[in-house]
């Protein structure tokens, strides 16, 4: 069944920044909002780009990335509908730290830095969410850290999976369907490994009877498996 449509106050009122403006705040804020399309893989901003505008996802989905010298991609966040991206920059004025580019068709809600400010700065719930938006930020860029440093490739893979099953997990009957369909290349820049390493776990896991890999779409059968994959350190 496909989703039914947000309307553009719907869609702010879910991000956390966002969701104690008054009604009529609300309202204002997203009259002044302009609703565009990207068809797939189309780049919404560059690394570098002036932080103009927060971005809000109304359909479909985003890559938050970057890459290094030799052309390596690294995915760093995947925003799903109702989810919003591009609030730092907006925040402290500074140049884009990373791409963001469509998975898919989507349909976003663009707030520009001159509109957005004084509502945030005019609502005294806003420095403290700051804080928390800020520290959460940290504890993922931590994680990151330790997954690359302290932990071989199979519990990489295995976190990355939990990861992606506790944001786009739906569960049918006893198993647990990652909702968003990647490739294992897509998969392999999420988590930092290759996507020949990617694969050979996902295959081997699957003849475990962990997964299921079907029309590209993966479900956990096993995840307490799973869990003790990821616990693993070098």
């Amino acid at each position: 069944m496909a989703n039914s449509p947000l309307s553009r106050e719907d869609v702010l009122a879910g991000h956390f920044l966002l969701r104690y403006l008054r009604p009529e705040e609300l309202s204002r804020l997203a009259a002044t909002a302009t609703l565009v399309r990207h068809r797939a893989n189309a780049t919404i901003f560059q690394k570098g780009d002036p932080g103009l505008s927060m971005v809000a996802v109304v359909n479909g989905r985003v890559k938050i990335c970057t890459y290094s010298a030799e052309g390596k991609e690294l995915v760093l966040n995947i925003i799903d509908r109702g989810g919003l991206f591009g609030e730092i920059a907006v925040l402290d004025g500074q140049p884009r730290s990373a791409d963001a580019v469509t998975l898919e068709d989507s349909e976003l809600l663009v707030l520009e830095r001159a509109r957005l400010m004084p509502f945030l700065t005019a609502n005294p719930e806003i420095p403290t969410r700051l804080i928390g938006m800020l520290c959460q930020r940290l504890r993922q860029t931590s994680e990151a850290l330790e997954d690359a440093l302290l932990r071989d490739a199979p519990s990489r893979v295995a976190r990355g999976l939990l990861r992606l099953a506790g944001t786009f997990g739906k569960v049918e009957a006893s198993r647990l369907r990652i909702d968003i369909k990647l490739s294992q290349q897509q998969i392999g820049n999420l988590i930092g490994i290759s996507r020949e390493s990617t694969n050979k776990y996902i295959v081997d896991w699957s003849r475990a009877g962990y997964l299921q890999v079907d029309n590209g779409l993966i479900t956990i059968l096993d995840r307490a498996a799973l869990e003790g994959l990821s616990q693993a350190e070098l």
